[in-house]
């Protein structure tokens, strides 16, 4: 008994030893001070990802010494924590991948207050750290997420004060269809729009064998959200025009809603074969050139119409191919339903365009080249009659704006065209929502592109016109996610004060819902 009695004497002081280690904080300065510093990444938080990066950690130890760290611990602000399942710690030297790291310690004990307990030794010199985040099944993306580091603690439990200087919170979101998802490899090109229901409707290739554009094994899949995108029901494939056995395949899906007819519009490319940009030729048949097809749904998008093709009905024969935008349509205040174009002429030099019905998708219309060199094009309705395009340009660092009040039989450049918009030669999203602006509702074109004029793609931003497109004020600008992707991007009004955004990380489709006040400052 009195040997028990010594050994609990002994264990209780070796606790209140190493508790009084850890209330001992790292005091050094000058050269010689070892330094953590933690910056903020800049991406949304997305559900069905494993991995999140968050924070990067950049510990610099001087010569001569080595730490054997063991905890990181944080605050997470307000009821942010429900949202989490697993918070994760990374060491890896690369500055802009997480994915290049080694995971070196995790935690499924979650609340206001979290540690995550990591054995790593580091010697002199720099190094990085990631704290990346898990979210739950159930996390609600509209909910924000603000986590701050607050030190890092040594084997001896001295304590590490970590600089963080900005705080920041993060959208939460969804990977809508990730690589490898139903076996797919790839999903790319995004469409969406949101129908009179409230109902969000998304398109985007399924390109099940490798992420290379036409002609392969590709078809057309939509997505469908009742709830504005918290939750979404299982794809459907809605544009099936062949197999692997041919590589014949549809994509570069666009997107509209007609508000007369309550019908969703969706158009793509089929190339028969290798009838795409490469192969395709002067004709209209299936077989010499590829096909402008369309498809459709009056329910709501919950069925489909068999797709076919308008080509003979746009189509100059000489031009080598003819083909959608990709990305949104719109609907015009007179009832014309209109999709962005570009079409190769018979040197195959592309040109964006326009393709049109004055009767509701009975028949359809083209219009002739904004301008030559350019490619995938978005268009809104300024003022009624009056259409902007916004066009990638082959040309680079720009896009490139015309607009029409004739259908596009006739196109005049913009003051902005190839000045105000730069670009990286990439697929862009364009606009126009009645939404609500300190307190008024108001007119604005929203766009979102990579927010370059060079390679890689990266930084994937949303920007708002208030004065329908005349000018682009760096003020009214959000800068959504850093990271590289393959850039392509789709806008929607989920309601007056709401929009989503549909985007291609690397092989996915990743949705986040914006504040309106979020962009217009």
């Amino acid at each position: 008994m009195k040997t028990h009695h010594i050994f609990n004497c002994f264990l209780l002081l070796a606790i209140l030893s190493v508790s009084a280690c850890a209330d001992k904080v790292y005091k050094g300065t000058g050269k010689d001070a070892i330094t953590i510093i933690a910056k903020p990444t800049v991406n949304p938080i997305f559900k069905r990802m494993e991995t999140n990066p968050y924070l990067r950690f950049e510990l610099v130890i001087p010569e001569g010494k080595e730490i054997n760290y063991r905890q990181l611990k944080g605050t997470i602000a307000a009821d942010g924590w429900k949202d989490i399942a697993k918070l994760e710690l990374y060491l890896g030297n690369d500055q802009e991948d997480i994915s290049k790291s080694t995971l070196v310690g995790s935690t499924a004990t979650i609340s206001s207050k979290f540690v995550i307990p990591f054995t790593t030794a580091l010697t002199a010199g720099k190094h990085n750290l990631w704290l990346s985040v898990t979210l739950n099944d159930d996390a609600d993306i509209d909910h924000k997420l603000t986590i701050k580091a607050d030190q890092m603690n040594d084997g001896t439990g001295l304590a590490y004060k970590v600089t963080q200087n900005e705080v920041t919170s993060r959208y939460l979101g969804i990977a809508l269809r990730k690589p490898m998802d139903e076996g797919v490899h790839t999903y790319r090109i995004p469409g969406i729009i949101t129908t009179d229901k409230g109902t969000l409707i998304s398109v985007y290739d399924i390109r099940y064998d490798n992420d290379v554009d036409l002609p392969g094994n590709i078809d057309v899949g939509m997505s469908r959200s009742t709830d504005e995108g918290k939750t979404w029901e299982g794809m459907k494939n809605i544009m099936d025009m062949g197999g692997p056995l041919d590589n014949s395949g549809a994509g570069d899906p666009s997107i509209l809603f007609d508000p007369v007819t309550k019908t969703i519009w969706v158009s793509a490319l089929w190339s028969k074969g290798d009838k795409s940009i490469k192969g395709s030729g002067p004709g209209l048949t299936p077989d010499e050139t590829g096909q402008f097809i369309v498809c459709s749904s009056t329910d709501d998008g919950l069925t489909w119409s068999k797709p076919y093709s308008i080509t003979s009905q746009v189509k100059n024969p000489e031009w080598r191919l003819f083909f959608p935008g990709p990305g949104n349509g719109i609907a015009m205040a007179d009832g014309k339903i209109v999709f962005p174009a570009q079409y190769w002429d018979a040197v195959k030099m592309p040109y964006s365009t326009l393709v049109y019905s004055d009767d509701h998708g009975k028949t359809w219309k083209s219009g002739v080249g904004a301008k030559s060199n350019t490619t995938e094009s978005q268009l809104v309705e300024t003022t009624p009659g009056t259409l902007m395009l916004n066009m990638r340009d082959n040309r680079g660092k720009f896009r490139s704006v015309a607009t029409t009040t004739d259908m596009g039989q006739t196109w005049t450049e913009h003051a902005t065209s190839y000045s105000a918009l730069p670009d990286p030669v990439c697929m862009a999203s364009f606009i126009k929502a009645d939404v609500n602006v300190k307190g008024a509702n108001k007119d604005v074109l929203f766009f979102s592109n990579l927010n370059t004029s060079k390679s890689p793609r990266a930084h994937t931003t949303i920007k708002a016109s208030l004065d329908l497109g005349e000018s682009w004020q760096p003020a009214n600008l959000l800068y959504l996610d850093e990271r590289k992707s393959y850039g392509y991007s789709a806008l929607t009004k989920i309601d007056d004060q709401t929009l989503g955004i549909l985007y291609e990380g690397i092989r996915s489709m990743l949705f986040v819902k914006i504040p309106v006040k979020d962009i217009i400052k």
